[in-house]
């Protein structure tokens, strides 16, 4: 008993760890891709172009964001989890923290580099947090939750949301540019790739194991376009989603 115990004490530990450094990593990701200067992920093209009107810093915007877009989760009855909370607070700070760190950069044979970095660093980031399983980020579950309550599929659900962001984002001045379709195209591909990676297995007696290189966020199930059912324990099982839309910690 006294084993098992310790078992489950270090699994909640690894998940904790991995969670928190994955979200940091997350942040750390986006301020690179802000310091390449060639094209932002799609929230980021918002928080970038509200922070041009604001004034406030883009760690700041991100934070605000993503607690207007919890609230969200109250009329779509989304639930959220550590995981949730915690994306909205750490992923801003660790930006900034990142930003006040890394200067600018002037020289284009450095700012290339610079954001495939932080492009492959937001698909290692995106396995971390992910695996860990302490729920979807809030950005996520506004997805899921319109997925629910509309019946459309996360695929055009995700697409509709991200080109308005990135659409609104751009109006208000943020960076849209080969950053952000390379982004598109690659963070599918990394994020599966190292979800599969740092897949944690299950304590031992459940014959679970905790990631199994899909998304462990709500999505739909194979063919059907409607939101797996969470089970009191946490999100239910998932099906991997279309290819190039994995399910992504914002």
């Amino acid at each position: 008993m006294a084993r098992t115990t310790g078992r489950s004490s270090t699994h909640l530990t690894r998940r904790l760890v991995q969670l928190y450094v994955g979200l940091a990593l997350y942040g750390a990701s986006s301020a690179l891709l802000v310091r390449a200067g060639l094209g932002l992920e799609p929230w980021g093209v918002l928080h970038q172009g509200l922070a041009e009107r604001t004034g406030i810093s883009i760690g700041v915007v991100s934070i605000i964001v993503g607690a207007v877009v919890l609230l969200l989760w109250i009329p779509l009855r989304q639930r959220p989890g550590l995981g949730t909370v915690s994306n909205v607070f750490v992923v801003g700070l660790a930006m900034d923290g990142t930003l006040a760190v890394v200067g600018d950069l002037d020289a284009l044979g450095v700012r290339i580099p610079v954001m495939v970095l932080g492009i492959v660093l937001n698909g290692v980031a995106t396995g971390l947090y992910i695996a860990a399983r302490f729920g979807p980020g809030p950005r996520d579950g506004l997805m899921t939750g319109l997925n629910h309550i509309t019946g459309r599929s996360i695929r055009l659900v995700r697409t509709a949301l991200e080109v308005a962001v990135v659409a609104t984002g751009f109006v208000l001045g943020g960076s849209v540019g080969a950053g952000t379709v390379l982004y598109a195209l690659a963070i599918g591909p990394l994020a599966q790739l190292f979800l599969r990676m740092f897949a944690l297995p299950a304590p031992a007696g459940t014959g679970v194991t905790v990631a199994s290189g899909e998304p462990s966020t709500p999505a739909t199930a194979a063919g059907s376009g409607s939101v797996a059912p969470a089970t009191a324990a946490g999100p239910g099982p998932v099906a991997a989603p279309p290819s190039g839309q994995a399910i992504l910690p914002q």
